[in-house]
């Protein structure tokens, strides 16, 4: 990993959770000595990245975040082009819809929605960061993304979040192979504890999955009528996202969906 890497990746630290983070959580969480994490937080904060909270000398985002996310979205307006598809599948559905972009080896979420009828809802954190191995929209990226991400994520041991968590490459691999039979992936509490979830790929105009849709419930209501709703709305909804976003899913993966619907 380079050091512009290792400096970037401090950002990806960050969440609504935790909107500001000092130099030794950093050392901390980074597995870096303290010596380097100041370096880059230093050449962060020189550049625009993050700021220094005047009190507490903790670091928050900084205002070239903003800059470059308004440039982002006006230039290539992802947001705004996926926003009315997800938000109508979740007044479909009346659960939690979200949509995620692949980063590096890791899920980015690009937007959300969620009705709110019920009462017990998922609770989803706009800036965290989802793992391939423990999300459903990490596992429809595992099995129908870049060849190279399984065997990466396979390569070292991976993170149990519960007692589910997927950790054996053996069953990683068959959960990847399952969703490719499919055409969509599920994780059941692997994640967050009594939370399930559904995704499917979203393409770009090469045919190239970059990202997933995906819906997430509880447990309690994902019931063998709900799921099989919920399998249909994410195989027109993946077709939709993909098409928002310039792309188009393969002719394989749509005859995939419509066979199995």
């Amino acid at each position: 990993m380079g050091t512009i890497t290792k400096a970037l990746n401090l950002l990806n630290y960050f969440s609504v959770a935790k909107p500001e983070i000092g130099l030794t959580e950093f050392k901390r969480m980074s597995g870096q000595d303290k010596a380097t994490v100041y370096r880059h937080l230093s050449e962060l904060e020189e550049n625009g990245f993050l700021e220094q909270n005047p009190q507490t000398r903790n670091y928050r985002l900084g205002a070239a975040i903003l800059r470059l996310a308004n440039v982002r979205e006006h230039t290539f307006p992802a947001r705004k082009a996926v926003a009315p598809i997800v938000r109508a599948m979740s007044e479909e559905l009346g659960e939690l819809v979200h949509v995620s972009l692949l980063q590096g080896n890791i899920m980015s979420p690009l937007y959300h929605a969620d009705v709110a009828i019920h009462g017990t809802r998922v609770y989803f954190d706009a800036a965290e960061m989802l793992p391939l191995h423990a999300t459903s929209s990490g596992l429809a990226m595992l099995a129908f993304g870049p060849d190279n991400l399984l065997r990466e994520v396979t390569e070292k041991p991976v993170r149990s979040f519960t007692d589910k968590t997927i950790t054996d490459p053996d069953a990683l691999h068959r959960h990847v192979e399952m969703a490719r039979e499919r055409g969509y992936s599920t994780s059941d509490e692997g994640f967050e504890s009594d939370v399930f979830s559904f995704a499917v790929p979203i393409f770009d105009s090469d045919g190239r999955a970059t990202g997933t849709l995906a819906v997430a419930l509880p447990c309690a209501r994902a019931t063998e009528e709900m799921r099989d709703r919920i399998v249909t709305a994410l195989k027109s909804g993946g077709v939709a996202v993909s098409r928002a976003l310039g792309g188009a899913a393969p002719k394989e993966i749509e005859r995939l969906w419509h066979d199995a619907a």
